[in-house]
């Protein structure tokens, strides 16, 4: 009697040095980014983080390109991620606003790293199933840093720790900053809970650059490349949040719209009174 068949891992076994090399540089970028924030800078903490942003994005895309994906690189690159987009920037929000707050603020912290934890291990069980999905099944981990960074950036260009007031800014944005600053820990609370959500967002990995756009998709992204390079700090932050947000602006009419239709589904049909 024939056992019955193992199906075979889609991911293969060994360790590729060029994606590996950027996994490293995530994870070296995440340990700087913290003793920055121990040391009060956290605008230079902020933009070794987007470093690691950076180089999370490079080994995803070098190992799909090059066919290298590994259960290695897979593994490697959550553990980065943990350090990079979890503790990283949980230790940045604690040091630079929730401090003031005592034991709270330290469980807030405590939280977004342990939803980091949780999102990453559950995207390496969907990853390793072999099943593709279209989309993210919750916030990722690094655009829920992502995020934080973008908060940090924005917020220390207006001055609030010695920096000088940046011309480079856009006033509505200036203007927000400090009501932003006071809703951080709410912030930081709702993005540990929607990395653990069943919230899809929108996955741009299997997007390819190569393929004919349109037009106006082209120009749009001329606009966007010119307005980061004018105002960096406050585009980062309208991208991520706009992100962010797009989950739940998208997720609840959805859901309510469903439950809608079931409840019609479900509802008798009256029968036409005899004659």
């Amino acid at each position: 009697m024939k056992k019955p068949s193992i199906k075979k891992e889609n991911l293969k076994k060994g360790i590729y040095i060029i994606p590996s090399l950027f996994t490293c540089g995530n994870m070296a970028l995440g340990v700087l980014s913290i003793f920055a924030s121990s040391e009060g800078l956290f605008l230079r903490a902020a933009w070794f983080l987007v470093g690691a942003l950076v180089c999370d994005i490079l080994d995803g895309r070098i190992a799909r390109m090059t066919k290298t994906t590994s259960e290695f690189g897979l593994h490697i690159d959550s553990l980065s991620d943990v350090i990079s987009f979890g503790v990283a920037p949980a230790f940045m929000m604690h040091q630079l606003v929730l401090a003031d707050m005592g034991p709270p603020g330290v469980a807030i912290a405590v939280l977004f790293v342990l939803c980091s934890a949780l999102r990453l291990a559950r995207f390496n069980v969907l990853a390793q199933s072999g099943e593709s999905y279209k989309h993210f099944v919750g916030l990722p981990t690094p655009a829920s840093a992502g995020v934080i960074l973008s908060f940090v950036l924005s917020y220390e260009i207006l001055g609030p720790a010695g920096y000088g007031v940046g011309s480079n800014t856009i006033p509505g944005v200036a203007a927000l900053m400090p009501v932003i600053f006071r809703a951080m820990p709410v912030v930081t609370i709702i993005l540990s809970f929607l990395m653990v959500s069943n919230v899809p967002y929108v996955s741009f990995k299997k997007t390819k650059l190569t393929r004919v756009r349109s037009i106006q998709l082209f120009c749009f992204f001329i606009v966007l490349a010119i307005l980061l390079l004018v105002f960096p700090q406050n585009v980062i932050f309208i991208i991520f949040f706009g992100y962010a947000a797009s989950g739940l602006l998208f997720y609840f009419p959805r859901l309510l719209w469903a439950k809608k239709r079931n409840r019609k589904k479900r509802e008798p049909v009256k029968s036409l009174p005899e004659a």
